[in-house]
């Protein structure tokens, strides 16, 4: 602190640019005015020659075309050094901008650092294996759901299927769904012969083994 009351404030780099663009700036224009000064004089020039040929003072006429000369160079040195000068103003400018350019990509490491600092990657890598097995026990409740439910409307679609086999063969027969087995021509009809059950016609003991495996599927 106390150096800075003696030697005053270190002025940083951006401040220095700032400072030595506003002098470039200063002198550009005390050069344009300098060089219109310098123009407005050699109109004069060239009027007064004129005026002092028209009257025969040709002394004067060969002074004041030296002074004419003299002025026009001074006016070309002064374009020429508004010329380098703006190139010095130029590069000033793009160090500038290269300056904030650096400050940006500054921020952006910090940013950056500060990012990857947080991001802690065993904790990260952890929390993703115990998504993944979330996720497959989720998965494998669902598939032990979706079994159940296919096991229980499979019972289902496979009991309204034999239902409809056995509608389909007994309407082939000529009967209805609902009707017993004994009202089927000859069953539960005996023969009166000593032979009983045998008795049974073999086209009735071929439906009546039908009908009952039907019954059993």
């Amino acid at each position: 602190m106390p150096l800075e009351w003696l030697f005053g404030k270190k002025k940083t780099p951006q401040e220095v640019l700032r400072q030595n663009q506003r002098a470039l700036n200063k002198a550009m224009r005390d050069l344009d005015r300098e060089r219109q000064r310098l123009e407005q004089q050699e109109n004069k020039i060239k009027i007064d020659i004129k005026k002092m040929a028209n009257q025969g003072q040709m002394d004067a006429v060969k002074i004041m075309a030296l002074d004419l000369v003299r002025t026009r160079n001074y006016v070309k040195k002064f374009i020429v050094m508004k010329a380098n000068i703006q190139a010095v103003s130029l590069k000033l400018q793009t160090l500038k901008c290269t300056d904030t350019m650096a400050q940006a990509m500054k921020g952006v490491t910090k940013a950056m650092v500060a990012m990857n600092k947080q991001l802690k990657l065993p904790q990260i890598q952890k929390i993703m294996m115990e998504f993944e097995k979330q996720t497959e026990i989720m998965e494998m409740k669902e598939e032990m759901m979706n079994d159940v439910i296919d096991d229980t409307m499979g019972e289902e679609n496979d009991e309204e299927e034999s239902e409809a086999i056995v509608g389909q063969v007994l309407n082939e027969l000529g009967l209805q769904l609902g009707e017993e087995v004994s009202e089927l021509p000859g069953a539960g009809k005996k023969d009166k012969s000593p032979e009983g059950a045998e008795g049974i016609s073999d086209a009735d003991a071929d439906l009546e083994a039908r009908l009952e495996n039907l019954r059993r599927q």
